[in-house]
């Protein structure tokens, strides 16, 4: 075997450098190897040569599976990843057994440069051709499916069901209930969530590559395969830093999420919320509010307004919610809604300010926030945008 792996070796090395035709077919012929080269005297750059000896050589393993497990597993290609890290993490994962073999088919065959970023479901089974074939654009029927930031679980089953036609009643039974009897429970992420918390928050907001086909089952695996994918360690290391666990800083992360108009705002109003939490105040957060008041049938909307006449209140700590932060100290019990990445990210890298308050800047009208450190300050911006200071 060693002896037949050098003359291999050889024999591109003579390759590579032009020295082809009759010497090699030569050296082939006194090696004793089995595999036919073929035209390996035809046009084409000695790169090329090499390159189709190579693929020829190891024809048998491009075609036998990594494993005969035929589980689907759910495996996540990056925006602007390489083919390179693409074929060892397949091989990390276990769905091939050769990652510079798949580098190298990809670039035999031209597809290195057609790997699509997305989620997709792939199997040991699958021969190395299949794997390659299933990660470029458009070799599939699917659907695309577009799931925006800071919607709520009842938001993403409506905008599921209208893009893939699976019922709302049974995306909401997995997500709030369900899954804790499939293998989605498995995640480490959710490991800690407390007895009867539903998957609020952690239903990674995204467009995804669907098949056509699907069940509740595949959108929520794909969901949270992303979400373990884009949370990464070092987000997760900075929410430790913050004294947050997983599950805290997304909580965090969706209130940012419902707050935040302007992006580079978000790491602000994340340091803001931290600030509070930090000195025992309440977080006072408006759309904690919101989410404890639920749908509102007047309007059809879910994120309702919040005018004490409308609500029957003299102020919002009247309403009694355990999702309440005007009446309820903390974190609420859980995420509110599902954060973007973007939100997670300044939650677990907040701004490090002296802040406390903020309200809507009336004079820009752009989603943008007047900040303030102290009480004086905050009720100045709250009068000069025509607020009565009590």
């Amino acid at each position: 075997m060693k002896r037949t792996i050098r003359v291999v070796a050889f024999l591109l090395a003579l390759v590579s450098v032009g020295i082809i035709g009759g010497s090699v077919w030569t050296l082939y012929r006194t090696s004793g190897l089995s595999l036919s080269l073929c035209n390996i005297s035809a046009a084409g750059s000695p790169k090329e040569v090499a390159l189709e000896t190579y693929i020829q050589m190891h024809a048998d393993e491009l075609q036998r599976p990594a494993g005969t497990d035929n589980t689907p597993v759910t495996f996540v290609v990056q925006p602007g990843e390489t083919a390179a890290s693409v074929a060892q993490r397949l091989q990390e994962a276990g769905l091939i057994s050769d990652a510079e073999l798949f580098r190298r088919y990809l670039q035999y065959k031209g597809m290195d440069a057609g790997l699509e970023a997305g989620t997709y479901t792939l199997r040991q089974t699958m021969t190395i051709p299949e794997i390659a074939e299933a990660l470029q654009t458009g070799l599939r029927p699917e659907r695309v499916v577009t799931i925006r930031e800071g919607l709520r679980l009842e938001e993403i089953a409506a905008a599921v069901a209208a893009q893939t036609g699976i019922a709302e009643a049974d995306f909401i039974a997995l997500v709030t209930r369900g899954w804790r009897e499939t293998d989605l429970k498995d995640y480490p992420f959710l490991a800690d969530l407390p007895p009867g918390t539903t998957l609020e928050g952690y239903l990674f907001p995204e467009t995804y590559r669907l098949p056509e086909e699907m069940t509740a089952y595949d959108v929520v695996a794909r969901m949270l395969a992303t979400f373990d994918a884009r949370v990464t360690e070092e987000i997760r290391l900075g929410a430790a830093n913050q004294g947050l666990t997983v599950h805290q800083l997304v909580t965090l992360a969706s209130l940012v999420e419902r707050e935040a108009v302007v992006p580079e705002e978000r790491p602000v109003i994340a340091g803001v919320f931290l600030n509070r939490l930090r000195n025992g105040w309440l977080l006072n957060a408006d759309p904690t509010v919101q989410y404890a008041l639920g749908y509102d049938e007047k309007t059809g909307k879910w994120w309702r307004r919040l005018y004490f006449d409308e609500l029957g209140v003299n102020s919002l700590a009247d309403i009694d919610h355990p999702y309440n932060t005007y009446r309820y100290p903390g974190l609420p019990p859980g995420p509110i809604c599902s954060p973007g990445l973007a939100s997670i990210q300044a939650s677990a890298f907040p701004a490090q300010t002296d802040y406390f308050y903020f309200i809507a800047d009336c004079h820009k009208n752009d989603g943008s926030h007047l900040f303030a450190r102290t009480e004086e300050e905050h009720n100045a911006n709250y009068a000069s945008c025509g607020g009565t200071v009590p």
